[in-house]
């Protein structure tokens, strides 16, 4: 049974934009495997962007309520390339809550615009 189903897109030149002018900002938003890729370079904005959107289509997928933190969840990715979501603290207390048991995960990013849509099955 589907619980929830969030959509979200993050405009990638305004986002690198935010991430330039508040450089604390990617520290609020994701955990550090988020940031970095296995081979110790830093991940492009256009995958940030689309990590973000996911963020957002995650909490509108558990009903956007407030409290949650952006690093209770974290998008992480099969060595296929599959985006996978790892929830804890306030992510997993609403979720538990909701039922939900397993989450589905898309992510995009083409012409300037990142997209992500989330699924939340109970």
């Amino acid at each position: 049974m589907i619980v929830g189903v969030g959509i979200d897109v993050a405009e990638i030149a305004r986002f690198g934009e935010s991430l330039e002018r508040t450089p604390q900002l990617a520290d609020r938003l994701f955990v550090t495997a988020e940031l970095w890729l296995p081979s110790g370079e830093r991940r492009g904005v256009a995958s940030l962007a689309a990590r973000f959107a996911a963020k957002e289509a995650l909490a509108k997928a558990l009903g956007a309520p407030g409290g949650l933190r952006w690093t209770d969840a974290e998008i992480c990715q099969e060595d296929s390339g599959r985006p996978w979501l790892r929830v804890r603290g306030t992510v997993a207390e609403r979720a538990e809550a909701l039922g939900v048991r397993s989450w589905h995960v898309s992510l995009s990013h083409d012409a300037g615009v990142a997209s992500a849509v989330v699924i939340a099955e109970g």
